[in-house]
C-alpha cells in the first residue's frame, strides 16, 4: 500500500525546512497501518527488512525521484526493529534507519545543560559511542537554538545535509541525533540552515579530535579515560610549596634541524620531560593547545577547546606527553584562554545566524586589540561550555592546573576601550558582573571535583581579591601573576647600573604589596617578543655585564617571596626574541665563552637550590617568611634580605646591582655562628670572575642594622648571594 505523500512536506525535508525530521521519518503508526518512510537521495529500491529475523517485510514505493519513499507495511499493527535493504548504484547496503530511535537526551540531562550547570556537557555534547536496541553507532548533539536545520554531514554520507537532518529538542534548543555504524576516525561537521536561511558548515564545539589547519573538518574521537591524581601531584600544588614553572611552546622548544619541523608529542616526551627534570623545574606550563587554525597566535585564539592540536599527534599522544611528565614528577599546567575566541566561519562565530556564543553588540563582544570575538558570559549554555572545558582538562588529562589568559580583558568592560566604545553593566559599572560570576563558579567546580587542581590568573591590574574564595567576594584563583613585580624589576634591571641608585625603590616596592594576592613571579613569553629584545639584550653594559647582570637578576628572583615562572629560552640566555615559527637558539650552548651555559647551570641550581631549602618557598604569603636587612643602601645599590621558613630557620640573600666588587661589607644578622655561601651568581662556574666569600663566613658580635651580630661579606660586582647557617 502507499505510504506519505505530502509534497510540500517532502520539498520542505529536501530543501532543510522542516524542523521536525522525526515527525515523518522513520516508523508511525497510521490510520493505513504501520508506515515507515525514508529519505534516502539517490537510492532505486528500498526494503524493510525484521532486524530479528532478516526477513524482508516490504518494499518502500519512491514517493519523489529526489529520495523520498515510504509505504505501510502489510500484516504488521505493531512497532518492530528493522533495517532498510537499499541499493545505491546496483550495491546493495543493509543499514539501521536512524529515525526508529527515540529521543537521546534524558530529561535531567536537559535541564542542567539548559540552566547552565551541567557539571560534565562534554558527555552529552559532541559525539559518543551509543549502542540501542542492540545497534552500535555513534550520538551526536549540538547546541544550535535559532536553526532552521541542523544536520551531521561527513565522509560516511557524502557530506549530504539532506541525508541526516537531526531532532530539536525545543526545551533548550540542542538538536541530537543516533547515527549507525559510524565509527570513531571518521570526518564530520554540522550543516546548518541558519535563522536567515544561511547555509552554514560548522565544526563541532566539543569536538575531542579535530584537522590540523588548513582543514576544519572535526574527528569522530573517544572520550578519553579520567585520570586520577597522586597525593604528591596535589601537594606540589600546595601555597607551602616549591613551585618553579618552565612555559613552554611545543612548536617551538626544538625543531629538527634538517626540516624546521615540529617535534611530536613522543619526541617532546623523549627530549623535553627529562631536560625539565634536569633543569630541576617542578612544574611545566603549555601554552595552549587546544586547537587553533592560526600558528602566529601561539595558541591564545583557539577554536578547539576540547581538542589538543594535531600539529603535534593525537589526543592519546598529548595524554602520553602529560602521563610522562607525571612519571618524572613534573606537575602539568595548561594555559587556558575562555576569554575570547576567532571569527573563521567554521568555528563558533555566528553559530546558528545570530551572537550564540557571543555578544551580540561589538562593544561587548568584539575584541579590538585582537579582532576575536568575547564569549557572552551571561548566557547560561556559553558558561557550562567553558567551566566544563576547565573540568575536561583536569578530570580527562589529569592537567593539574590552568593559568587563565588575560583575565583583566574578561572582567572589564572597558578594557583597551575608549570612552563611548563600551557597555556599563546593569548597575553603570566597569566591571563584567557575568565574566565575574563565571570565574568564581569556574575556580569553584576545580575546587569541589577536583583536589589539588589550581588555577592562576595573569591579570594585570589591581582588581581586589583575584586569589581570594568567592565566598570572600574573591575570584577565587590560588595564585595570580605579579606583573606589577616584573614590571617593576625590569625596568630597574635595564637600567645603567650608575642610574640605579635613582630608582631603588623599583625593587623594594613590590614588598608593600606581596601579601595581598598569592603571587606568581612571571618572566613570561610576553617580555621576549614584539621588539621588547630578549632578556639577555634588555640588560646594560658589555657582554659580561649583561650575563652578569641576568644571573644576579635570576639570583634576586628565585630568591623573593612568590613562585617562579621563567620562559623557555630563558635559562640559557636566549639572544633573540622568541620567534613562534623556528626553534631556540640551542646552539648558544656550544659557543666557546661559555657565558650562556654558564647561565643555564645557574638557573639548573637555583631550581635545586631552592627545592633543597624550605626558607626560600614555605612561607611565600606570610610576612614571617620575609625580613628586609639592607634597604636604604642605594648609594651602593645593594639589598640584603633574610628568608625563613615555618620552623625559624633563615637563608640571607644579598645583591649587588653595580659592577664594583664592595669589600668589606658588613651586614646585620638575627643568628649567630658559621654562615656558608651555598650559592654565588658570580661563580666561575657560572663564567662570572669568581670573587665571593670561599665557603664558610663567622658572624662577629659588631652590631649593624639593628642586630647584635653581624658578617662581614664581599660582594662580587653584578651578583647575587645566598648564605643558610652552617648546620641548617
Amino acid at each position: 500500500m502507499s505510504g506519505f505523500s505530502d509534497h510540500h512536506v517532502i520539498d520542505l525535508l529536501f530543501s532543510g525546512h522542516y524542523a521536525d525530521p522525526f515527525a515523518v521519518l522513520g516508523m508511525h503508526e497510521t490510520a493505513n497501518g504501520l508506515e515507515v518512510r525514508a529519505l534516502l537521495p539517490d537510492a532505486s529500491d528500498v526494503h524493510v527488512v525484521d532486524a530479528r529475523n532478516g526477513h524482508n517485510v516490504g518494499q518502500l514505493i519512491c514517493q519523489d525521484e529526489r529520495g523520498f519513499f515510504s509505504a505501510v507495511i502489510p500484516r504488521r499493527k505493531k512497532r518492530f526493529s528493522y533495517r532498510l535493504s537499499v541499493i545505491w548504484r546496483k550495491e546493495t547496503y543493509l543499514i539501521d534507519d536512524p529515525y526508529r530511535f527515540g529521543p537521546l537526551l534524558q530529561d535531567l540531562d536537559i535541564w542542567l545543560l539548559a540552566e547552565g550547570r551541567h557539571l560534565r556537557p562534554f558527555e552529552r555534547m559532541g559525539v559518543h559511542p551509543e549502542t540501542l536496541d542492540g545497534v552500535e553507532g555513534m550520538r551526536f548533539a549540538v547546541w544550535a537554538p535559532n536553526a532552521q536545520r541542523v544536520s551531521v554531514v561527513g565522509n560516511f554520507n557524502f557530506w549530504d545535509g539532506r541525508r541526516h537532518p537531526m531532532r530539536l529538542r525545543s526545551e533548550n534548543g540542542i538538536w541530537e541525533l543516533f547515527l549507525p555504524a559510524v565509527h570513531f576516525g571518521e570526518l564530520y561537521k554540522y550543516e546548518i540552515i541558519d535563522c536567515y536561511d544561511n547555509v552554514l558548515l560548522k565544526s563541532d564545539p566539543y569536538a575531542f579530535e579535530a584537522q590540523m589547519r588548513p582543514d576544519t573538518a572535526s574527528l569522530i574521537s573517544p572520550l578519553p579515560e579520567k585520570v586520577t591524581s597522586s597525593v604528591q601531584r596535589q601537594q606540589a600544588n600546595d601555597l607551602p610549596a616549591p613551585i618553579s614553572i618552565y612555559e613552554v611552546h611545543l612548536g617551538s622548544w626544538r625543531r629538527h634541524t634538517d626540516n624546521n619541523f615540529w617535534l611530536s608529542y613522543q619526541e617532546l616526551a623523549e627530549q623535553l620531560v627529562p631536560y625539565v627534570k634536569e633543569m630541576g623545574f617542578t612544574h611545566v606550563e603549555l601554552m595552549p593547545i587546544n586547537e587553533h587554525p592560526f600558528d602566529g597566535s601561539w595558541g591564545y585564539q583557539p577554536l578547539g577547546l576540547y581538542a589538543p592540536t594535531r600539529r603535534f599527534g593525537t589526543p592519546e599522544a598529548f595524554q602520553m606527553l602529560v602521563n610522562t611528565f607525571h612519571q618524572a614528577g613534573i606537575n602539568v599546567l595548561l594555559d587556558w584562554v575562555p576569554g575570547h575566541f576567532p571569527s573563521d566561519s567554521y568555528g563558533l562565530s555566528c553559530f546558528d545566524g545570530t551572537s550564540l556564543y557571543e555578544y551580540a553588540d561589538p562593544r561587548e563582544g568584539y575584541h579590538q586589540d585582537w579582532n576575536t570575538l568575547i564569549y557572552n558570559y551571561g548566557r547560561y549554555e556559553v558558561r557550562n561550555y567553558l567551566a566544563g572545558n576547565a573540568l575536561y582538562w583536569t578530570e580527562r588529562y589529569g592537567i593539574d592546573g590552568l593559568r587563565v589568559d588575560a583575565v583583566a580583558s574578561m572582567i572589564y568592560r572597558d578594557y583597551s576601550r575608549q570612552e563611548g566604545e563600551w557597555v556599563p553593566n546593569y548597575y553603570g559599572g566597569k566591571e563584567n558582573l557575568e565574566a565575574i560570576a563565571f570565574l568564581q563558579y569556574t575556580n569553584q567546580v576545580l575546587g569541589q571535583n577536583c583536589p589539588g587542581v589550581i588555577t592562576a590568573a595573569e591579570e594585570s591590574t589591581d582588581y581586589p581579591g583575584v586569589t581570594l574564595p568567592p565566598e570572600n567576594n574573591g575570584l577565587g584563583f590560588h595564585y595570580k601573576w605579579n606583573m606589577g613585580w616584573m614590571h617593576d624589576t625590569l625596568s630597574y634591571m635595564q637600567l645603567d647600573p650608575v642610574h640605579r641608585k635613582y630608582h631603588h625603590d623599583l625593587l623594594t616596592f613590590g614588598m608593600l604589596y606581596a601579601y595581598s594576592e598569592n603571587f606568581i613571579l612571571p618572566l613570561s613569553h610576553d617580555e621576549v617578543v614584539h621588539g621588547k629584545h630578549s632578556l639577555l639584550d634588555r640588560m646594560p653594559g658589555d657582554a659580561w655585564q649583561k650575563f652578569a647582570n641576568l644571573r644576579a637578576y635570576y639570583g634576586f628572583m628565585w630568591a623573593y617571596p612568590g613562585k617562579k615562572l621563567l620562559f623557555m629560552g630563558g635559562e640559557f640566555a636566549q639572544g633573540n626574541e622568541w620567534n613562534y615559527d623556528t626553534s631556540l637558539d640551542w646552539h648558544l650552548l656550544d659557543e666557546p665563552e661559555g657565558w650562556h651555559s654558564g647561565v643555564q647551570h645557574l638557573v639548573r641550581d637555583l631550581n635545586h637550590c631552592y627545592r633543597q631549602h624550605p626558607p626560600l618557598y614555605q612561607c611565600d604569603y606570610q610576612p614571617q617568611g620575609f625580613e628586609w636587612v639592607v634597604v636604604d643602601d642605594c648609594e651602593n645599590s645593594v639589598f640584603a634580605f633574610i628568608r625563613r621558613d615555618g620552623e625559624g630557620k633563615e637563608m640571607l640573600i644579598v645583591s649587588n646591582f653595580t659592577p664594583v666588587p664592595r669589600y668589606g661589607y658588613r651586614i646585620g644578622i638575627n643568628q649567630p655562628g658559621p654562615w656558608r655561601e651555598v650559592l654565588n651568581t658570580d661563580s666561575w662556574y657560572y663564567h662570572g670572575s669568581n670573587q665571593g666569600n670561599e665557603g664558610v663566613v663567622h658572624s662577629e658580635s659588631v652590631g649593624s642594622h639593628t642586630r647584635a651580630q653581624s658578617l662581614v661579606l664581599t660582594l662580587p660586582p653584578l651578583a647575587t648571594l645566598y648564605l643558610v647557617r652552617e648546620g641548617e
